[in-house]
């Protein structure tokens, strides 16, 4: 962003801070509106054609205002920062509203998840789809449709799981921050066990990976670098996602002292 451009986003603001008016509020709104866009090109990795482009940028509207609402420019704050993890909520909480995910599905995410596990852990290696669909006890095709229908009743990424479990996020990768020392070696160890999960992924599946976490493209753009569907972007970053967790979830009584 040019010098300029960022002066009056901050003369806006200001202005916005002091008087709260509603004319510039809507011209806010309309100044980080391809925020939202931003926002629900990566969250769409998760539902393919399931859920509706514009629909996820609608719920993400929601999020943008109450992000202009509730910013405070007095803390140094990034406000496209603020906003993106308000607009990320508020998409994921409006498809959670909709209440579309039957608990038979999120039994399947489970199996499919401990099916990666158990194989991975006897191969030593990346299981292909026929090991893991003879796991399962499916055919192939049956397990591309439960990795589409999983991939929509899951809505975790793996930053949301290291969050969740581990109190950290997926930018560990790159932090060099000091730390107290027995945080510091947590950190190493999730660090080593996250880079040989991502190392031994399948070639297709450690791209989309990196491009989603490490280049943060949208799935539109990533399908079109892969010159693949989108949904077949969307099914790599579910397998791939099951597998990192798995390995994940062997090492976490471990990670923690348990």
């Amino acid at each position: 962003m040019s010098a300029t451009n960022l002066q009056r986003q901050q003369e806006i603001w200001k202005k916005y801070h002091e008087t709260r008016d509603q004319t510039i509020k809507e011209q806010l709104i309309l100044e980080y509106a391809d925020l939202i866009k931003y926002v629900a090109g990566r969250l769409s990795i998760y539902f393919g054609s399931n859920v509706e482009y514009d629909d996820l940028v609608g719920y993400g509207v929601f999020g943008l205002i109450d992000a202009i609402e509730k910013f405070d420019i007095n803390k140094g704050v990034k406000f496209e920062t603020y906003a993106s993890l308000r607009i990320r909520g508020s998409i994921i909480d409006s498809i959670r509203e909709l209440d579309w995910v039957p608990r038979s599905l999120r039994k399947k995410s489970k199996d499919l998840e401990r099916a990666y596990s158990e194989l991975e852990n006897e191969l030593g290696h990346a299981a292909t789809d026929e090991q893991v669909a003879g796991k399962m006890g499916i055919s192939v095709e049956e397990l591309n449709k439960t990795l589409r229908e999983v991939n929509m009743s899951t809505m975790i990424s793996l930053e949301d799981y290291l969050e969740q479990n581990y109190e950290i996020g997926f930018d560990i990768l790159n932090d060099d921050e000091e730390r107290i020392p027995e945080k510091r070696i947590e950190l190493t160890e999730i660090k080593d066990i996250l880079t040989e999960s991502i190392d031994k992924l399948p070639e297709k599946e450690k791209l989309v990976v990196t491009l989603y976490y490490f280049e943060e493209l949208t799935l539109k753009e990533i399908s079109a670098i892969m010159k693949v569907s989108e949904s077949r972007v969307s099914q790599l970053h579910t397998k791939a996602i099951h597998r990192m967790r798995s390995k994940l979830e062997r090492q976490k009584y471990i990670l923690l002292g348990s």
